[in-house]
């Protein structure tokens, strides 16, 4: 009996994983905007990206390994998106709530993934996404719009994630710690001057710590480490459809903790960007990789 139970439990404990990390980082996210009135949008990602880098130098430690033979021209483009893409998708967050930012975000992997695919069918996906977005369209007075700007960050934001993917898919595979630590580095490298352009010696108020640290553990360390645990344990479908719940968990987080209040119909326009992306990674091919969120 109990070494029958014993498959089961090895399927549950990346599943576990993985919904904990989607939890944190949207926790984080939620934390991370309340240091905006504080710092900017810019100077609560450079706070995230440095404390966060530093947090994942030290889980990874990738200076035990040789770096020579690391590929550095995909590693740069790797760092480059992602550091890009933390610093719209904050920008997103400074007038768009959080689940709505997130589900513009998604049409970034979620465009990638059916592009790749090349099947006609899968564009039912692309259909269902832009039905989505067309919802968050204020069509008449009364409705409740998105603010434009920040709609055109996350959508930035979202490209910059399927880049993310493309340059992690090529360094990931032989290097899958070292390229999360050293694209850090590389991303805080672009985030960090912008943030103190922005926000100057704000960033250095004792007082912010302890959210800033929260921030960089529930935004990165934390998630990125179990990630890394849950994925050569489950299937790529499995894990993107997973992920797919990233904008629904994103909306309760700001709901809970800033309580950002959605509308029926963004809450429809979410869930269809949930159905596309869960779509797009159940039917995508056995070799597609899977698109983790650093949000």
């Amino acid at each position: 009996m109990q070494a029958a139970s014993l498959p089961r439990a090895s399927r549950l404990v990346p599943v576990l994983l993985v919904l904990l990390a989607i939890v944190s980082v949207q926790v984080g996210a939620s934390i991370a905007k309340s240091l905006f009135p504080a710092v900017g949008a810019a100077g609560a990602a450079a706070l995230r990206l440095a404390l966060g880098t530093a947090m994942l130098l030290i889980v990874f430690r990738p200076w035990r390994t040789p770096l020579r033979g690391l590929p550095w021209r995909s590693l740069l483009g790797y760092g480059l998106s992602l550091g890009t893409m933390n610093g719209l998708f904050y920008q997103a967050l400074a007038t768009v709530p959080i689940g709505i930012a997130v589900a513009l975000e998604f049409t970034g992997p979620l465009t990638l993934a059916v592009l790749g695919s090349r099947r006609p069918r899968d564009f039912l996906w692309i259909v269902l996404a832009v039905v989505g977005l067309l919802l968050l369209v204020p069509w008449s007075e009364s409705q409740q719009g998105v603010d434009p700007l920040g709609a055109a960050f996350a959508l930035a934001a979202g490209a910059c994630w399927a880049l993310y993917i493309v340059f992690g898919g090529k360094v990931g595979a032989e290097h899958g710690t070292q390229s999360v630590a050293l694209g850090a580095v590389i991303a805080a490298c672009v985030v960090v001057p912008w943030g103190v352009a922005d926000a100057g010696g704000k960033l250095l108020d004792p007082a912010l710590l302890p959210a800033a640290l929260g921030v960089a553990a529930l935004s990165m360390a934390l998630p990125y480490t179990l990630e890394m645990m849950a994925l050569p344990r489950m299937p790529a479908s499995t894990f993107g459809m997973m992920m797919s719940l990233e904008p629904a968990v994103g909306a309760l987080a700001g709901l809970i903790f800033l309580q950002e209040v959605l509308s029926l119909l963004q809450w429809l326009a979410i869930g269809a960007v949930i159905m596309a992306s869960a779509g797009a990674a159940l039917t995508a091919p056995a070799d597609t990789p899977a698109a983790t969120v650093p949000d």
